[in-house]
């Protein structure tokens, strides 16, 4: 018996769709979801893997069958058919694009909007005055640089005396860098993913000051006294980090929390984020800042609220501890040879020769 295309037709579309949602679903392609953002953005991700392994499946599969199907066949050398088009076919593979990428757009500004990247508020702390809707782009990038003497607000600098107003903070930044002025009538103040939907309008369980450089991070925890090279978060709590850098551009990315950010001189950028998933991470430098780009890294430690309140409980002794060795010796009492001993015997080097290069 002769099974009808319409059935074959049926069919492979049943096993594509089978096929594809089984893939998109199970790729194993991204890292753990360590933060409730990472389960959105996992969400997008998987969604257009599904209809691109779709897409991929048919276009090859068709391709795959023509070349055997209508194979040259030994013996024929007349030409093809003189097929010029197939209108409906080519308004179907037209509208079927169009409507998958209107579908994931929708979907992504949605995601993007879920994650705080869209602040509504903006136009009002900012709001795009007329003139420069018809602003070429040029024109505008022009106006992000720095104007003395605008009349207009500097929201970076206020960000920056905010979190400078934290003398643990202030002592690890660049004070020289100037703080960028508002593009003219646009608003661009720092890249900035915000507080998710359910939390908007609410102040963060904890802010953490970030500070780039080349080639390291460095975190201060405001009102603590704790710097730390180290990024320690407690589980289930929502994460402020207020970033700048002190010398060229750098991008905090952390793949499991499915969250990039760049981090600007001039500028002061804010990224918020909940940790859900115990465990180490690293944090890595996305945007290159130099020759030794690859090794700007360090860890981060999500842990239990208990865990990292012993954790910044450890910080605080060990500080005062080192500050309490520093301010007990005292170096006038010491000669040049009996300061740098302890530090030459740690790089191989003799005392003695220490003393011949010093006298």
């Amino acid at each position: 018996m002769k099974i009808p295309s319409s059935i074959w037709t049926l069919l492979i579309g049943i096993v594509l769709t089978l096929a594809s949602l089984w893939y998109g679903q199970n790729h194993g392609l991204l890292p753990t979801a360590a933060s409730d953002e990472a389960v959105l953005i996992d969400g997008l991700f998987n969604a257009m893997m599904t209809v691109s392994i779709g897409i991929f499946l048919i276009v090859e599969g068709v391709l795959v069958y023509s070349i055997f199907k209508y194979r040259r066949r030994g013996g024929d050398n007349e030409d093809g058919p003189p097929i010029e088009g197939n209108v409906p076919l080519e308004i179907l593979w037209t509208a079927i694009p169009a409507i998958i990428v209107i579908g994931i757009s929708v979907y992504s500004f949605d995601v993007y909007n879920e994650i705080g990247g869209f602040n509504p508020h903006a136009a009002q702390e900012a709001p795009i005055m007329q003139e420069s809707m018809s602003m070429p782009g040029t024109t505008i990038a022009v106006t992000l640089s720095d104007i003395p003497g605008s009349a207009e607000p500097n929201l970076n600098q206020e960000k920056s005396d905010e979190a400078m107003q934290d003398p643990y903070t202030a002592a690890v930044r660049n004070p020289d860098i100037p703080q960028m002025h508002n593009a003219s009538g646009v608003g661009s103040v720092g890249p900035t993913l915000g507080a998710s939907r359910e939390k908007e309008g609410q102040v963060p369980q904890l802010v953490v000051n970030v500070s780039a450089l080349q080639y390291a991070w460095i975190f201060t925890y405001p009102d603590t006294g704790v710097t730390t090279g180290e990024l320690h978060l407690p589980i289930g709590r929502e994460v402020q980090m207020n970033m700048t850098a002190n010398d060229v551009i750098h991008a905090f990315w952390i793949p499991e929390f499915r969250l990039k950010q760049d981090v600007i001189p001039g500028r002061q950028t804010e990224i918020r984020f909940t940790p859900k998933t115990p465990g180490d991470y690293s944090l890595i430098c996305a945007e290159l800042c130099g020759p030794y780009h690859g090794a700007m890294r360090t860890q981060v430690v999500v842990e239990s609220q208990g865990a990292f309140n012993s954790w910044m409980q450890e910080q605080l002794v060990a500080s005062k501890d080192t500050l309490n060795q520093a301010v007990s010796i005292n170096l006038a009492d010491m000669s040049v040879d009996e300061f740098l001993a302890p530090h030459s015997k740690d790089m191989g080097i003799h005392p003695e020769m220490l003393h011949q290069v010093h006298h």
